[in-house]
């Protein structure tokens, strides 16, 4: 293998932010939507596919009409602009009411306590975020839970991206009015790393990451440009260096001037690939608080294939660690076996409790066994640490 072979295979694997070319970029998110590859979809506007809900409906009423309405969604998601609007999705505007009292109920609840929840790409408390709606209503309110979620035309959206057995989380955000802007960004997962962690990622990973989860929005209130809709680019989600580009300066100001921003009415969905570069829009209103329901549908694939027991494993396994790191094991060595016991991943996670401190994810069980070492912990207090991080993480007690 020559040189120049190595190199192409390195290049071919991995990616770096100077593969982050707007040229490139520009080329891929500058095409129209072509109508004639949606034929369910009402309209197209400015390059986003939107649907009729109650037309989507008929069309998919049979086996063979719901996998070709599917087929057009998933074209939409992975081909075409990445997003789609479904006009009256919650027609039952009762339905979506009662969900919006529970919903400020828990925000009143949060003022009460004084709970400030943070906000990924947004000045926390600014606007008003609850986390984990999705099992704060089922216990709050099983009927109006059960209501909510019987919605035909999330599950046609969500299984048509990811399949069967796909799990729902859901967080709660109102920009109030004055609330400024989010920045632009790709979404969880890689959306969720600094772009040193992306960079380590192999690119296949990139390509995979996308659909792996479905974002989406239900609008609890009438959305007119003025109270700041999601901004979106469509085709931004098939530029493949997009989760180490969005950062970047020239990415952020082409969106700035590019980007679609559609008014919503109570009751519509949207739902978008999480590669889509996309960002919440500044409400310049007087006196609406935009109320929206963030849904984040997630693939059932991506878990171990057996239960395991990290926490006692990552107890059990640290004094060995310390003998290993004093008789002069490489860090390399150490951080094999941690990888090998402990959980190296933050999510998922309690963010009402374990709120990220620096970046976007709390810290793992595996960096906190690594600080231990490293600091010199003894085995009583990194158990500690461990099962305060383990109470955090959970949504009981």
């Amino acid at each position: 293998m020559t040189a120049t072979t190595r190199t192409a295979h390195h290049s071919a694997v991995w990616l770096s932010e100077m593969d982050c070319d707007l040229e490139e970029f520009v080329a891929i998110v500058d095409q129209a939507t072509d109508p004639l590859d949606y034929p369910h979809a009402s309209s197209i506007d400015r390059g986003v596919v939107i649907y009729d809900s109650n037309q989507l409906r008929e069309a998919a009423a049979t086996p063979a009409g719901r996998r070709a309405v599917q087929a057009e969604i998933v074209h939409a998601f992975l081909e075409g602009p990445g997003i789609a609007v479904f006009r009256h999705a919650f027609a039952d505007h009762v339905v979506i009411d009662r969900a919006s009292d529970a919903f400020r109920a828990m925000i009143a609840d949060q003022h009460v306590r004084g709970a400030t929840a943070g906000d990924h790409y947004a000045v926390p408390g600014a606007n008003d975020r609850v986390w984990n709606v999705s099992e704060k209503f089922a216990l709050a309110d099983p009927d109006g839970f059960a209501a909510y979620y019987s919605n035909d035309i999330v599950d046609l959206a969500s299984a048509a991206w990811l399949g069967p057995g796909y799990q729902v989380t859901c967080q709660v955000n109102v920009v109030n009015p004055g609330g400024a802007a989010q920045s632009p960004h790709r979404d969880y997962h890689l959306g969720f790393m600094t772009n040193e962690v992306a960079e380590e990622v192999p690119v296949h990973v990139h390509r995979l990451s996308p659909v792996l989860t479905l974002q989406g929005a239900v609008a609890h209130c009438d959305m007119p440009v003025v109270t700041g809709p999601t901004m979106y680019l469509p085709h931004s989600q098939k530029y493949l260096a997009g989760f180490l580009a969005w950062r970047r300066p020239e990415f952020k100001e082409y969106f700035a001037r590019h980007y679609v921003q559609l008014a919503l009415h109570k009751g519509d969905a949207v739902f978008f690939n999480p590669a889509l570069f996309h960002a919440a829009g500044h409400n310049q209103s007087l006196d609406v608080k935009r109320m929206a329901n963030l849904f984040q549908v997630s693939s059932p694939f991506g878990r171990a294939m057996e239960s395991v027991d990290r926490l006692a494993m990552s107890k059990a396994v640290y004094p060995s660690l310390v003998a290993m790191r004093t008789g002069g094991a490489t860090n390399a060595s150490l951080r094999h076996v941690i990888a090998a016991c402990s959980e190296g991943y933050a999510f998922p996670t309690n963010l009402d409790r374990d709120q990220p401190v620096e970046g976007l994810a709390p810290e793992t069980q595996a960096e906190t066994v690594w600080r231990a070492l490293v600091e010199e912990w003894d085995a009583a207090r990194l158990s500690a640490e461990l099962d305060d991080q383990a109470t955090r993480s959970s949504t009981s007690g």
